[in-house]
């Protein structure tokens, strides 16, 4: 698969270097636990963790992370 290049992701840890990334289409939602503790780029400050699976919401009930609503 070839990375997405239109799309730039920090590496953090004080590095500028991008990082690859491939972009998929969302077809399963899942509930994570986060920290609201950001730090700059609005970066999380701490690891996201899965919480569970949850089947019962579909793809389309979610906001995507580029909607700005």
């Amino acid at each position: 698969m070839r990375a997405n290049t239109a799309t730039l992701f920090s590496a953090g840890w004080h590095t500028r270097e991008p990082l690859d990334a491939v972009l998929v289409r969302p077809e399963l939602v899942v509930e994570v636990a986060v920290d609201v503790a950001r730090v700059a780029f609005g970066r999380w400050r701490h690891p996201v963790r899965l919480h569970r699976l949850r089947p019962d919401v579909a793809t389309d009930d979610v906001a995507r992370f580029d909607d700005n609503g």
